[in-house]
C-alpha cells in the first residue's frame, strides 16, 4: 500500500492551505458486528498530524467505534468485520499482517475512566518501557521522569514515586495513564472522553496537557462536550448514525457548518 490513496473530496481532507499533513488516512471504512452490522458506514477522513482532532456526535453515533479502529481495539469484539482501509504511514493497519502490539505502541490510547495498574507510580510508567526491551535502570528512570514531566505530573509525584498509583486523585490517575502512554513515544494519542469523569479543575489540567502535547504528536479525542471540543481541537469531525457528516477546521464547523445535521446538533436541536 502507498500513501497516495484517494479520499472523498470535499469533506475529508484538511482545508487547502493548512500546514498539517495527514497522520492517518481513512478510506471507505465500514465496520459491523453481530449486534450492529452498520456501526460505521463508508467513512473517509484524513487526520492532520501534530494537531488535535475532535470527534463529536450523539451517544451511539459511532465516534468511539471509529476511534478504536485506529489501534484495532475493535478486534476484541466477537464477529467484527472491517471494510476499507486505514493508512498509517504507508501501511494499511487493517491488514491481517499488521503487528497489533507494535501498532499500539505507535498509536496509544487513554480511556474514559483512569485505569492505572495496581503498582507504584514509577512502575506504571516503566511497565511499557520494560516490555519494549529497555533494561537499563538509568534509561528507564530518565524516560519515566520525562513522561511524567510531559504529562504535567512530575512536580506532584516526584517525592513519592514508590507509592501506589491508586492513592492518586482521579485527575492525577488520568494524567499518569497519559504519561504511561506517551512514555513509549507514540506518534498518535487516542483519547476516549478522557475528562468525562473528572472535576472541572482536573478537566482544565487535561485540556492544558492536550494543548502542550499536540506540538509533538497527533491527538484524536472523542468528546460529548461540545464546549471542550471547541476549546481544545484544531479540527472537528461530526458523526451521526455511523456516518461522517462533516469535517473541517473547528472554527468553521462550529460557526459555519455546511450540513443541516451538524447545525442542528451544535445548536442543541437534538443529541
Amino acid at each position: 500500500m502507498t500513501e497516495d490513496v484517494a479520499v472523498n473530496e470535499g469533506r475529508s481532507e484538511p482545508e487547502e492551505g493548512t500546514r498539517n499533513s495527514p497522520a492517518i488516512k481513512i478510506t471507505d471504512l465500514s465496520l459491523g458486528y453481530r449486534d450492529n452490522p452498520e456501526a460505521l458506514i463508508d467513512i473517509s477522513l484524513a487526520i492532520p498530524e501534530r494537531s488535535v482532532t475532535a470527534i463529536i456526535g450523539a451517544s451511539g453515533c459511532g465516534k468511539s467505534t471509529l476511534l478504536r479502529c485506529l489501534n484495532r481495539m475493535n478486534d476484541l469484539i466477537d464477529g467484527v468485520n472491517y471494510e476499507g482501509q486505514i493508512l498509517f504511514g504507508s501501511e494499511n493497519i487493517l491488514s491481517p499482517r499488521t503487528n497489533v502490539t507494535a501498532l499500539r505502541r505507535q498509536i496509544g490510547m487513554v480511556f474514559q475512566k483512569p485505569n492505572p495498574f495496581p503498582k507504584s507510580i514509577f512502575e506504571n510508567v516503566a511497565y511499557g518501557l520494560k516490555l519494549s526491551g529497555i533494561k537499563s535502570r538509568r534509561i528507564i528512570e530518565e524516560l519515566v521522569e520525562q513522561a511524567l514531566r510531559s504529562a504535567a505530573l512530575w512536580d506532584e509525584v516526584k517525592d513519592r514515586l514508590d507509592d501506589s498509583a491508586l492513592k492518586l486523585s482521579q485527575g492525577q490517575q488520568q494524567r499518569l495513564v497519559i504519561a504511561r502512554a506517551i512514555a513509549l513515544e507514540p506518534k498518535v494519542l487516542l483519547l476516549d472522553e478522557p475528562a468525562s469523569s473528572l472535576d472541572p479543575i482536573s478537566t482544565l489540567r487535561i485540556e492544558e496537557l492536550i494543548y502542550e502535547l499536540k506540538h509533538s504528536l497527533t491527538i484524536i479525542i472523542v468528546t460529548h462536550n461540545m464546549q471542550q471540543a471547541a476549546r481544545v481541537s484544531d479540527f472537528t469531525a461530526f458523526m451521526n448514525g455511523g456516518r461522517l457528516i462533516e469535517f473541517g477546521p473547528t472554527e468553521d464547523v462550529f460557526t459555519f457548518p455546511k450540513s443541516r445535521e451538524t447545525e442542528d446538533y451544535i445548536t442543541g436541536r437534538y443529541g
